[in-house]
């Protein structure tokens, strides 16, 4: 037996209420719907046969309908191309073109950026397509039919389990599958954080001097304090008098944005500072793999896995657009993160294909090769700068995708606008600086150099200095 002929065809709604006779208000509902624009030119029509039986009408009415609207040129129809919306523009009522506006004054502005360096963004030219395309046929053809369910909460254990080897490898994490929560990205996971702790009764989640605004955004939505951490020019440190938060957020192994680690001391008081208090640290290590100069700094939550909340992503490492990240939590806060993590459990088939990534080597594989290029593009831009920018100073580039270069007080915004001139996007450490910070401002340009493609690099390296120059 075929199928029955009402699955031909295409759905299409039309509001017949208030509309006289059955004829008229179908040819009314149909010719609103074209004037109006909700059907576009060119959209095909359901067949009169399939139209018919959605609405419980003859064929032959809705076959008039069509002939009417084709007569008055809303519709074509044409044999094997069926009934389509006609290729027209519909006049729309009280709306006039808008006068030819006059010339603009003469008046020079900045171009459009020809290159971004705005840090935080890997090259995304370089994400592994054809590797990655491999892996997800593999996860998905080796999936059994309940991994495309509803699942686990905490995330499907296959990413659990090669997250847990792989960040115990690479990292110094403690990490059991069952302590890991995979989630939607950072800002997913620092999220649930946030909620979990207010629902805790912690009132406030204390904040490094210099960091990422939509960061402090999210959590002062919260309606979590924020105070910020001292800081010097050793790094981030705890303050001298007892923390009032509960929590503290910090990114120990590369602080963001001045590329400093934190001390081993300063480590180890903060240990004993959540040991002696019940505090939470969580650990943001956003960009872990990529160090260059030194060893690795291992994560902090190796010293202490029940006192510290690791945070990880593939943002940095693949790409931002996977919205994939993980939270390695002490073993008291799983049953709640897995309560706070409602709609925030991220698609199953990229978990999947990640951990077939992990899992295969390839993971391991790019993530050296963009260490590599990396390093190579750091190389260049500091033997630039000391070539044709020699007064600039290049600070926190050990690890990461970018560069603090420190310039003389008072004149941070003026080189933000002369890179704009000459066609950079770049950021000016002032905007990353917490607006309750009691460190005196920096003047400093935040240089991300892992967006540009390579064939662009030398001109966003030459554009730069000239820029400072």
């Amino acid at each position: 037996m075929g199928k029955p002929w009402a699955t031909f065809g295409v759905d299409l709604h039309l509001d017949r209420s208030g509309r006289p006779g059955l004829r008229r208000g179908l040819t009314d509902a149909l010719r609103e719907a074209v004037r109006g624009g909700r059907l576009a030119p060119g959209t095909r029509l359901p067949s009169s046969r399939s139209l018919a039986g959605d609405l419980g009408v003859a064929r032959n009415t809705v076959a008039e309908v069509y002939a009417d609207l084709v007569a008055e040129g809303w519709l074509t129809a044409r044999q094997g191309s069926g009934t389509r919306v006609a290729e027209r523009t519909p006049a729309t009522p009280g709306r006039r073109r808008p006068a030819p506006s006059r010339p603009a004054p003469h008046r020079r502005e900045p171009a459009p950026p020809a290159y971004d360096l705005v840090p935080g963004t890997p090259e995304l030219a370089s994400f592994p397509r054809t590797r990655w395309l491999r892996a997800a046929r593999r996860a998905l053809t080796a999936a059994p039919d309940r991994a495309l369910g509803y699942g686990d909460p905490r995330g499907h254990v296959e990413l659990r389990t090669a997250l847990a080897g792989y960040l115990s490898r690479a990292r110094g994490v403690h990490a059991d599958p069952d302590r890991i929560v995979v989630c939607s990205g950072f800002l997913g996971g620092l999220g649930v954080l946030t909620d979990l702790l207010h629902r805790r009764g912690a009132r406030s989640l204390a904040v490094e001097s210099y960091g990422l605004p939509h960061h402090r955004r999210l959590i002062r939505r919260t309606g979590l304090d924020m105070p910020p951490l001292p800081f010097d020019d050793r790094g981030t440190r705890l303050p001298d008098d007892p923390i009032a938060a509960q929590a503290v957020l910090l990114t120990p192994s590369h602080q963001f944005p001045l590329g400093l680690p934190l001390l081993p001391e300063r480590r180890t008081a903060l240990i004993d500072w959540a040991r002696g208090t019940g505090g939470l640290v969580l650990e943001d290590d956003y960009d872990g793999e990529l160090r260059y100069d030194r060893q690795p700094v291992g994560a902090l939550q190796g010293l202490d896995p029940d006192r510290v909340v690791y945070l990880g992503t593939a943002s940095k490492s693949l790409a931002p657009a996977l919205r994939l990240g993980w939270l390695v939590l002490p073993g008291s806060l799983v049953e709640e993160a897995m309560d706070a993590m409602a709609g925030r459990i991220p698609g199953v088939l990229d978990q999947l294909t990640l951990a077939e990534f992990i899992g295969s080597g390839d993971y391991d594989r790019h993530v050296r090769a963009a260490r590599l290029r990396y390093r190579r593009r750091r190389d260049a831009l500091v033997a630039a700068l000391a070539e044709r920018a020699p007064e600039v100073r290049v600070t926190g580039i050990a690890a990461g995708m970018h560069a603090v270069l420190r310039l003389p007080p008072g004149t941070e915004q003026q080189f933000v606008r002369a890179a704009a001139w000459h066609g950079l996007a770049v950021q000016g450490m002032s905007m990353f600086r917490h607006p309750e910070a009691a460190v005196p401002p920096l003047d400093a340009l935040v240089v991300g150099y892992g967006t540009p493609p390579d064939h662009a690099w030398t001109g966003a390296l030459d554009a730069l200095c000239r820029a400072l120059s």
